[in-house]
Formats: C-alpha cells, structure tokens, sequence
C-alpha cells in the first residue's frame, strides 16, 4: 500500500468511523425489526435488547487496559475482525432452531466488541492527527457515523425488506442474506484498515505500566469524580445525567416497534422499507439538522441561555407519538412529518445534555470523567428500557405514550437544579453529538 496514501487522513478517518457506527446501530435498532419480524413480544424485544446498552455502560472499566495493553491500531483491527466474526454468527443462527440464544449471543460479541472499538479508535484519533487536523476532521468523522446510522437503520432494513418479497415472505433467509452481507462489508473495512491505518510513533506499547498503577489511577478518578462538586451539586449531577432522557429511554424503543407494529395491534404497520425510509433517512437528517442547530446555538450564546428551550425541544414533541397513536394516520407523508418533527427536537436537545457532560468532566482527570458520564448516559437509556416494552404490553400504545409525555415532568425537575456558567460553550463552534448513543 502506498505510504502517502496510509498517512493521508481521508483514506481512514471516514471509514473508522463508519465503522464505528454500524455494529452500534445493528444492535440498538436493526435487532429490534430482526426481533419483532421473528414474533417476540415488545416486552422481550425491549428487555433483552437493552440490556446490549450494558458494554457501552461498563466501559470505563476496562478502557485503561485498552491504553496499555498493545497499540490502539492492533484493538481497532482486532476489534473490527471480531465485530465481522460477529455479523456473520448472527447471519448464522438466524435460520436454526437456537435463533434466539445464538443470535443474542452475538449481539453481545458484538456489542462488547463495538464498545472497545469506540475506546481504540477515539483515542486512534487524536494520536493519528496533530490538532489542526483533529479539529478539521471532527466534522468528518461524525457526518459518516451518521451515514453508518442510515446505512445500517435505512437501507440494510430496506434490504431485508426487499429480500423478503423476492423470496416470498422468508423471513429468516432473507435477514440471514442481509447479515452475511454486513459481514462482508466489515471483513472489507477490516482489511482496508489493516492496510492504511498509520502506525504513530506515540501508538506504542507502554511496557512499563502495571495492573496496580492502572487500578489505583482508576479507583482516584472515580474518587474525584463523586467529590468534585458539594455533595447536593454532585447529587443533582447524577440526578440530570440519569433522568434528563427517562422518557426518551422510553420512548426510543417502542417508538421503532409501534412503526412496524400490526394495525390489529395498535401499531401502523409499516413495512420494513417504509420503516427504513422513515426511521433511517426522514428521521436521521432530522436528528441530525436538530443537533447541528443545537450546537450553534449553544456556540453563540451559551448553554445556560439554551437550556430551557433545549428541555422543551426534548420532552414537548413526544406529542407527535400520541398523535400517531391516537389517530393511526395512513397517510405516508404524516407520518414522515411527524417522526422527524419528534427527531428534530430529540437532537436540539440532546445539545444541552452532552454540552453538560462537558461541562461536569472539566478538571483534571476531564478524559477519564467524561468516560464515566457517558457511561451514565448508556445507563439512562438502558434502565428504562428494560421495562419499556412490559408497560406497553400493559397499557397499549396510545396510553403508553401519553405516560411518556407527563414522564418528560421529570427532565424539567432534573434541569431546574442544576448549575452552569453562564459562560460555558459560548464561542464553541457545536459539539459532535453521537447515539453514541453509548
């Protein structure tokens, strides 16, 4: 391989990243159709997939290690070796009589391998670029892990759909095509970085670190974490890093399966290439849109300014479910309308969540705190999804809307006693918001 073309940025930064995204959104979203199309109930849909949040929560744990142990180059292909192996047990499974257990099995490979490719290639990054590039590329990187989430929420959804009318309703064969053709992609992704990643002089093998040094820094992180700000300032912390996005946690998983959901259910029975289009192309740009204005926003006149606006976007177009809910519209254009009115809200106040996650790991150990805020920010999708899809079961669709809107009470009781500089993010050109989420 031409070594020009191995240190030039382009030739890995939008693929790392693209396949950063996909085995996240492949186990947060596409085994939610997977499973739904193989006739779980919400309730086990919901409960056994959000437990997948668990890598992305426990992370830190084990990110120290990924620094010391061998190069990030070596865990990013590994990990993107074991993410393909993955892709391709899932494609497996699909059609055996263990699909269940087979294919949750590797949902968990998978989802244990993306976290620790998350860990790699982040710091990959800041090694592999001085910091005008780091700073060029931010926006690069995170448009083709957006791209990563249509392609694998949109179109492999569309695919799968379309496999299924070529070959007459074969639901099984047709998500096992679709799997092993994901595995050939990552296999693809594999070897390409194993060709161009840089080798940085910095991305070396630290021989002289030890398990002790690394568990005592850990254990005084997470010391200073807990006692950085007065304890009710610490508490109230906690309190909006888990609660801010309770009715999102909520809603974000029985939100894709009331779509696709029978009519005869409640649902509106999208098929799965209208639900790719929706979901995955009307949705993203939204969430996307929603998040870039957010940033700017926040950029121009700080968070604390931007802070209600940002809790209302949030919570307040939750309405469009019940709506859907309620009416059951069938008109496509409607549809689309709403979702990416509810999307677009979601990213413009996503903002001032990550923004504070920023602002609470500023400090010493800033790399090190921030890991555990997202850590907590995986648990607050996590917990309400373990029994999201029982109290839709219990309720019914429309009801257990209506819930998540008086829920969404909550993030404005988290928002109102916490504490910003009215200074902070002004003058910041956005944040990068990834669902990462993880």
């Amino acid at each position: 391989m031409n070594s020009r073309l191995s240190k030039n940025p382009w030739s890995w930064v939008p693929s790392l990243y693209f396949a950063e995204g996909l085995p996240y959104v492949a186990v947060m979203t596409i085994s939610l159709v997977l499973y739904k199309q193989l006739g779980l109930t919400n309730a086990e849909i919901t409960f056994y997939t959000s437990w997948l949040y668990l890598p992305w929560v426990i992370k830190p744990l084990w990110s120290p290690f990924v620094d010391v142990v061998k190069t990030k180059r070596w865990w990013i292909i590994t990990m993107q070796l074991l993410i393909g192996a993955a892709f391709g047990g899932v494609a497996f499974t699909i059609p055996t009589e263990f699909w269940l257990q087979g294919t949750l099995f590797f949902f968990w490979v998978m989802a244990f391998g993306s976290a620790t490719h998350d860990i790699a290639a982040d710091g990959f990054y800041m090694l592999g670029l001085d910091l005008h590039k780091q700073a060029w590329f931010v926006g690069i990187r995170s448009t083709f892990y957006r791209l990563a989430t249509i392609f694998g929420q949109g179109f492999l959804v569309m695919v799968a759909g379309n496999l299924q009318v070529m070959f007459r309703g074969s639901i099984r064969y047709s998500w096992s095509l679709m799997f092993y053709g994901v595995t050939g992609l990552f296999i693809a992704l594999w070897l390409w970085h194993s060709l161009v990643l840089p080798c940085p002089l910095s991305d070396r093998r630290q021989h002289g670190a030890r398990t002790e040094s690394i568990w005592s820094g850990l254990c005084h992180s997470v010391k200073t974490f807990f006692t950085k700000l007065p304890l009710k300032e610490v508490v109230w912390a906690f309190m909006f890093m888990l609660f801010y996005r309770m009715p999102e946690g909520l809603l974000a998983k029985v939100s894709s399966l009331f779509l696709i959901d029978s009519t005869a259910n409640g649902g509106l029975g999208l098929s799965p290439q209208e639900y790719g289009f929706v979901q995955g192309t009307v949705g993203i740009v939204g969430l996307t849109l929603g998040g870039i204005l957010g940033g700017m926003a926040a950029g121009r006149d700080g968070l604390k300014k931007w802070l209600w606006p940002m809790v209302c976007a949030i919570t307040l177009p939750d309405l469009a479910y019940v709506y859907l809910s309620g009416v059951m519209p069938s008109n496509f254009a409607v549809i689309n309308a709403c979702v990416f009115v509810e999307q677009f809200g979601y990213g413009f106040g996503f903002t001032a969540y990550m923004l504070y996650l920023i602002y609470y790991s500023q400090g010493e150990y800033k790399t090190s705190h921030y890991a555990l805020c997202t850590a907590l920010m995986a648990l607050s999708m996590m917990l309400p999804g373990l029994v999201a899809g029982w109290l839709q079961e219990l309720v019914g669709y429309f009801h257990f809307f209506i819930i998540v809107v008086l829920l969404c009470a909550v993030t404005f009781v988290v928002a109102a006693f916490i504490k910003i500089d009215p200074e902070f993010g002004k003058k910041q050109a956005g944040i990068q918001n990834r669902q990462e989420d993880n």
